[in-house]
């Protein structure tokens, strides 16, 4: 089985919309970019307390019922660093979890877990990392998501749960495999093994492999871990079995692609 589904982007304007609404208590979804019919309806909500035509279109007086999140102006309108709070800065936090560095939850507060993601995006890019978003920051979030230069096979032959993207408020950096308590689960490309053990994070018993080109691969929640570290393994190589160590509510695979490590969609790696 060869990865080879995609997921898009969606729109950072529209999700910094999503976290002023949830922010009133008025959104509940995920923010995802998209302007639907769970956002519109949110939008229509705030338009009727204020005395606005309930239209669902986020026109200017509607957003600037939305204050400190009323749209002052798009992701970059200023220069964002530590301290800011927002509408640009819930669309930078956006547009980082895309490129590969989330920074937890979407709240438009530039806070440490901003300012870290942003640092490792701007090292990446081959920015100065000094925490601020400006011009050349902010281009470099323009650009076209990494991919990996590499194929990837599938670790698993199990369907999808949760893929990759907005998970609620906070973005989910890889996809989950929903397979059977002890199925196999293989190298998605020939490399070698950087990391076999328990993670500390919430990823319980884990395998990371390194590959060519930048690319690594890591296979979290096993039950059973069958490599160890320098170990060289081919595509196909059984790492390990499917548990639920770690923080998890049901045995599953969770898969994860990086692009000197930045966090790619791993469904993207068979589509090339």
């Amino acid at each position: 089985m060869t990865i080879s589904q995609t997921t898009e982007m969606g729109d950072p304007e529209t999700a910094a919309l999503q976290v002023g609404l949830r922010e009133r208590g008025l959104y509940a979804g995920t923010t995802d970019g998209v302007l639907g019919p769970e956002t519109r309806r949110a939008v229509r909500r705030l338009q009727r307390r204020a005395g606005l035509p309930p239209d669902g279109q986020p026109s200017r007086a509607t957003l600037a019922l939305l204050r400190p999140y009323s749209r002052r102006a798009p992701l970059g309108g200023r220069v964002l660093r530590t301290g800011a709070r927002g509408w640009d800065v819930a669309a930078l936090q956006f547009s980082l979890a895309w490129h590969g560095f989330a920074s937890g939850t979407f709240d438009g507060r530039f806070g440490p877990h901003t300012d870290a993601a942003l640092r490792l995006f701007q090292a990446w890019a081959g920015l100065p990392p000094d925490g601020t978003a400006g011009p050349q920051t902010v281009a470099e979030l323009h650009a076209p998501l990494p991919e990996s230069p590499i194929r990837l096979a599938s670790p698993i032959g199990a369907p999808i749960g949760d893929g990759f993207g907005p998970r609620g408020d906070r973005f989910h950096a890889g996809v989950d495999y929903l397979a059977a308590f002890g199925a196999r689960v293989e190298a998605a490309a020939r490399g070698r093994v950087s990391f076999a053990g328990v993670n500390a994070g919430g990823w319980g018993r884990m395998v990371s492999v390194t590959h060519r080109a930048g690319v690594s691969t890591l296979y979290a929640h096993l039950s059973r871990i069958r490599v160890r570290v320098g170990q060289r393994v081919a595509a196909g190589t059984l790492l390990g079995r499917v548990g639920m160590s770690g923080r998890a509510s049901g045995p599953h695979l969770h898969f994860e692609v990086h692009v000197r490590g930045a966090a790619i969609d791993p469904l993207t790696a068979g589509a090339r």
